[in-house]
């Protein structure tokens, strides 16, 4: 009968053992299972990450070209704001204007817009303040009295501040 007890014991050690074995195993298997879910979702978020990266440069990659490409742009506007009534109506004259409207077509195309800033409150986020102009109407304090050179925003960025003078009150 000790012989009996003895193998019932030892067999019970056994599957204790082997309990505790098990036990261990599952435990590093979740281990494992979660060290892999995490690394998967880190990289997930990598990807996400990367595709992000990349179309943000897309979306911007063209702007030391357009910067290069807005003073000429600027200057042919300004070439017509110099031509009297005469003189707009000869052929060359509506070939600029063509030109000009080709220019910003292509510029809208790229996602370039200019800055409005006619009539508007001074904004020091769109707008550098160059000169100053004394005005006696109260209402126009702040607002944009002249604009001196365009601005424009790529994608919503402002990528040349539009230079400008502001009314300021009399003293």
């Amino acid at each position: 009968m000790t012989d009996e007890k003895h193998n019932k014991h030892q067999k019970h050690k056994e599957e204790h053992k082997d309990d505790k074995k098990e036990s261990l195993l599952e435990d590093k298997f979740k281990e494992m299972e979660n060290k892999y879910k995490r690394a998967l979702a880190d990289y997930h978020n990598l990807q996400k990450q990367t595709a992000k990266e990349k179309q943000e440069f897309a979306k911007y990659a063209n702007e030391q070209l357009i910067l290069e490409m807005l003073p000429v742009y600027d200057n042919l506007k300004t070439s017509m704001a110099h031509i009297d009534e005469n003189t707009e109506k000869n052929g060359w004259a509506q070939g600029i204007k063509y030109v000009i409207k080709q220019f910003a077509d292509a510029l809208k195309n790229l996602g370039i817009e200019e800055i409005n800033t006619e009539g508007e409150k001074f904004d020091h986020n769109t707008m550098e303040a160059v000169g100053q102009e004394e005005t006696d109407d109260k209402r126009k304090e702040g607002n944009v009295a002249k604009e001196l050179s365009a601005g424009y925003k790529l994608n919503g960025k402002v990528i040349k501040a539009a230079r400008v003078s502001v009314y300021e009150l009399k003293k």
